[in-house]
């Protein structure tokens, strides 16, 4: 079959074929999740900015006007990320996300009020499905989990979301480097996400609820006021004390569990082959 043809006397015009149809729509597609990516993340960022331009005194005492513009303001970000999220990962993970928020929720609660643990270890989920599925759907993941904890029980942890939403990024961008593949490079890349986080969230802690909101992370930044040093810095040296131990922890879970994980259930993670050695993506014989 001919695939030039002659037009009104203009010169040859070439047929385009399904699979460049095909091609183009999926660039299309591509393009346009990657888009609303970068806008939930601006979105989430501005929301951070404004947290800390304000300073609002009621933040997180209860679910009234000031909690409620930074809920959607930190939810359109949720959603945009999930919008650009979607196109790009498998539709089995998004099973899996609840159960990631429920265990960020039950974990970091217990840790956080209940023991004196200068820890945090909320993001377990996150870090896990950032693994799993990537930056995008870590950082939804995130931001998602301290929405539902923050409206049923600790509005205050709303205020975090921007920290969580970076958490979640970082492990997927940490296992798309290969972190993941040996348990002391997930360790480092761990401690690593932890400066940055802990640098996010101490403003936030420090401006808008006076210190360490955690029973065990109080307690730390007490004790270094104290010592003598003024607010700001104590929250910030409790902050990057706590998170670098908390996300090497949790980054060097997250090794274990996709190293206990049978094949069967990575396979529906592609994006898992990241994190695994090319003798364990190597496809196994038979006979």
């Amino acid at each position: 079959m001919n695939t030039t043809s002659r037009q009104s006397g203009q010169g040859p015009a070439h047929t385009v074929g399904p699979a460049q149809t095909q091609s183009r729509n999926s660039h299309k597609r591509h393009t346009l999740a990657l888009t609303l990516t970068f806008l939930g993340t601006l979105v989430v960022l501005g929301t951070y900015v404004a947290v800390l331009l304000t300073q609002p005194a009621n933040l997180g005492t209860d679910l009234g006007h000031t909690t409620l513009w930074v809920i959607l303001g930190y939810l359109a970000g949720g959603i945009l990320l999930a919008a650009g999220t979607l196109p790009l990962i498998p539709r089995s993970i998004i099973a899996l996300i609840p159960v990631a928020i429920a265990a960020n929720i039950v974990i970091g609660h217990v840790i956080g009020n209940v023991t004196p643990i200068p820890l945090y270890l909320d993001s377990i989920g996150t870090v896990m499905i950032g693994v799993l599925a990537g930056p995008a759907a870590g950082a939804f993941t995130g931001i998602i989990s301290n929405l539902i904890w923050g409206v049923t029980l600790s509005p205050s942890v709303i205020a975090f979301s921007s920290g969580a939403a970076f958490i979640g990024a970082a492990a997927g961008w940490a296992a798309r480097l290969g972190a993941f593949r040996t348990p002391w490079f997930a360790v480092l890349t761990g401690a690593i996400a932890g400066i940055p986080a802990g640098a996010l969230g101490a403003p936030v802690a420090a401006y808008v609820f006076g210190g360490g909101l955690g029973a065990g992370t109080g307690g730390v930044v007490a004790i270094l006021q104290a010592a003598g040093l003024e607010m700001l810095n104590a929250t910030l040296a409790q902050s990057l004390f706590s998170d670098i131990i908390d996300k090497a922890l949790i980054f060097a879970l997250a090794y274990v569990v996709v190293r206990t994980l049978p094949r069967r259930i990575l396979d529906r993670y592609p994006f898992t082959d990241h994190s695994l050695s090319r003798r364990s993506r190597a496809p196994v014989g038979v006979g």
